[in-house]
């Protein structure tokens, strides 16, 4: 199977879907690129993350749509749009920048179908980058998964892998109502198993990434790498850990993380998000409400501290969840009758 980055994966998907569905339009800031260029080198980079590259170049402007600096205007016409037979794919370049355009996200796109009787569709995704890692510091490291996983009508994935990135990317595309597709910028450059041609990943449906009876990890993007290199390292002490990915925050796929937590009885969340009113908590109370019995310790959450990203590199390592921290936490949960 062909090895591909996470950036190449996210920009066959939309390869894919563009192809196949004339509707499918791409909207955002600098998507297209290279304005004012002379000949036919009608692109520059294709966005900052250069996962639109190519496209201007075989579906032209009209549907590749460079855009002002302005995420309210970009939202509003993708929803607009959504509602009136297009498939758009618009771009927040960094997720922090939902603050400008949000009530066109959670107070419409989101409530369409049910202010209008289940008769409109808003056929929407949102692209955004999140995560830290880079020291872009507080107003462009954020994660945001958990705000719009608290939204009703809002669906939430958080591909940690190439092969997730493609397949995700192509159903959220399919899938008639809005999605937030959360990209973490430190795994663009991840490169994996990615096959040619088109599939899809249903959502809801969690990615059980390692078996184990000892403890269960559960984490989340960026995340996910470093339980799993938690995990080869508690396998090489003898212990066996079950590590989970749940692909999507919303629909969430409870079945599999109540199966086992049954069958583990420990529990570690791992997620980059501040710890208050996070997917880690969230995450905990499902399993504190639907599998108290079969818990052998409390329940551990690694977040990050309940501050903004530090700019400091030393800082923003020091905030961010390490397999340090994870291992810690395993170990805690392990030593506890």
């Amino acid at each position: 199977m062909p090895q591909k980055s996470y950036t190449e994966a996210i920009r066959e998907a939309l390869d894919i879907e563009m192809e196949r569905d004339p509707t499918v339009i791409v909207i955002g800031e600098d998507v297209a690129g290279g304005a004012g260029t002379q000949g036919d080198d009608v692109e520059a980079i294709g966005g900052i993350w250069g996962t639109t590259v190519g496209l201007t170049r075989k579906y032209g402007r009209s549907r590749v749509i460079d855009t002002p600096i302005t995420e309210s205007a970009i939202i509003g016409t993708a929803a607009g749009a959504a509602m009136t037979g297009l498939r758009p794919v618009a771009e927040l370049m960094f997720v922090d920048f939902v603050g400008v355009c949000f009530d066109q996200i959670y107070n419409q796109a989101a409530k369409f179908k049910y202010m209008f009787g289940g008769k409109a569709t808003t056929p929407l995704v949102i692209r955004t980058a999140v995560g830290a890692g880079l020291s872009a510091a507080a107003q462009h490291s954020q994660t945001m998964f958990s705000t719009f996983t608290s939204v009703p009508g809002l669906k939430v994935v958080m591909p940690s892998n190439p092969y997730d990135a493609k397949g995700l990317l192509i159903q959220a595309i399919r899938d008639d109502d809005p999605v937030i597709f959360c990209e973490h910028k430190l795994l663009y450059g991840m490169t994996g198993e990615v096959p040619d041609g088109e599939y899809t990943i249903p959502f809801a449906e969690a990615n059980w990434l390692k078996d184990g009876e000892d403890l269960t990890i559960i984490a989340f993007s960026a995340m996910v790498p470093k339980a799993l290199e938690a995990a080869e390292k508690l396998e090489t002490e003898g212990i066996n850990c079950t590590v989970i990915d749940p692909r999507t925050t919303s629909p969430l796929d409870e079945e599999s993380i109540i199966a086992s937590a049954e069958e583990t009885g420990r529990i570690v969340i791992v997620d980059e998000s501040t710890p208050r009113c996070s997917i880690a908590s969230d995450i905990s109370s499902i399993i504190a409400e639907k599998a108290f019995k079969s818990l052998k310790a409390p329940i551990r959450k690694v977040t990050t501290s309940h501050t903004p990203v530090p700019f400091s590199p030393a800082l923003e390592q020091a905030y961010l969840p390490q397999v340090d921290d994870i291992l810690g936490a395993c170990r805690e949960v392990l030593g506890s009758n």
